[in-house]
């Protein structure tokens, strides 16, 4: 029996791989539905984002990461596009596509009225 030691470059490499496929599956469900979002099970500000979506009539797409297989590896690609650290990578709402943000930029849309204009382009109401 002869056993393979995989080398450091070669985790990376494996790594890398991962989240590439990880990038692409995020890309292909923002790009196809109108409005993600991307939950922990627990939290309470996903509940906040996702029953303000509800109020709305928006019907999201909802991926709880603590329960999906590549949760770890999305919520770091979350992590890396909250940008400088201060923003929770989760709720992260994706809106026609684009990233929007997080609870913080969700409210300042809802309370500043951009964010029904938004989610009508994105095609989330048709109000």
């Amino acid at each position: 029996m002869q056993v393979v030691k995989e080398s450091s470059s070669g985790m990376r490499m494996v790594r890398e791989s991962r989240m590439e496929s990880v990038y692409e599956r995020v890309r292909f469900l923002v790009s196809g539905n109108a409005v993600v979002v991307f939950t922990m099970s627990g939290c309470c500000m996903c509940h906040v984002v996702k029953q303000l979506l509800f109020g709305l009539g928006v019907g999201p797409t909802i991926v709880e990461l603590d329960k999906d297989a590549a949760g770890r590896e999305i919520h770091a690609l979350l992590f890396q596009l909250a940008g400088d650290g201060q923003q929770q990578p989760v709720p992260a709402v994706f809106v026609g596509g684009k990233f929007l943000g997080g609870i913080e930029t969700v409210m300042a849309c809802h309370i500043n009225g951009t964010l029904v204009p938004l989610l009508k382009e994105a095609g989330a109401l048709w109000l």
